[in-house]
């Protein structure tokens, strides 16, 4: 599948603090919204974008999935990642130009772009979940920061309900004035542990076709800003505005 033709592309980089405004980027968003047809699942689950391409083949990416897979069958389970690359189901993470784009969002200091990337992103989400009203049976949304932001209000403008993770209380938690990423990385505990739980709670006592990841989460170490620095990876918290 290709998305937007290569004869077709723009030639305007992919790597700027535009990235947002990018014509592709907006082609490819339109795209999905008015042509993609999703496929009817039990699940629908919202996860951020990863400075590693494809997403599914990042670090981050496979602790999410670590999570949602330790819990739910596959087949029951749409992923759809959303962000700086507006929403991309991540069985299209290797098209154009959700493959391409380098630009971390999360390291942008412009409180335009920052305002601009909330405004376009929640009418994008508001548009997927209007139009996937009758695909899935429970969507469940683990985001923070200004993506959190985004989620909440197309929760609103849509009215159609996801659950939204990590609790506010336990990012609040978290809260760390005096850091750059003031909530910290979505790999803590607490955070996969409240992600975890709201799975569990959605598969239900009566479905036990499903397998269920032991209540302490621990099948990941919290990975810290520093470890990030050191490890010269940095895809677990770049997407945090």
């Amino acid at each position: 599948m290709t998305i937007i033709p290569e004869d077709e592309r723009s030639s305007l980089p992919l790597d700027t603090d535009e990235i947002i405004y990018h014509p592709d980027m907006i082609r490819a968003n339109e795209w999905i919204l008015n042509e993609y047809e999703a496929p009817v699942k039990d699940f629908c689950i919202f996860v951020p974008c990863a400075k590693k391409k494809p997403y599914h083949e990042s670090p981050s990416h496979k602790i999410f999935d670590k999570v949602i897979f330790d819990i739910l069958d596959p087949e029951k389970v749409h992923i759809v990642v959303f962000g700086t690359c507006g929403i991309t189901p991540r069985e299209l993470d290797t098209e154009y130009p959700f493959m391409d784009y380098q630009f971390m969002l999360g390291k942008c200091n412009v409180a335009k772009i920052k305002r601009d990337f909330i405004k376009m992103e929640s009418k994008r989400l508001a548009e997927y979940l209007e139009k996937t009203r009758g695909s899935y049976k429970h969507r469940i949304a683990y985001c923070i920061g200004d993506f959190r932001k985004a989620m909440e209000l197309a929760v609103e403008i849509s009215d159609v309900e996801v659950t939204i993770v990590p609790k506010q209380e336990t990012i609040n938690s978290h809260i760390q004035p005096d850091k750059k990423f003031i909530y910290g990385s979505l790999n803590q505990k607490s955070y996969l542990q409240d992600f975890s739980d709201s799975l569990k709670e959605h598969v239900g006592d009566s479905d036990s076709s499903q397998n269920c990841l032991r209540s302490d989460y621990s099948g990941h170490e919290a990975i810290t800003e520093d470890d990030e620095e050191n490890s010269g990876i940095n895809d677990n918290d770049w997407y945090i505005i």
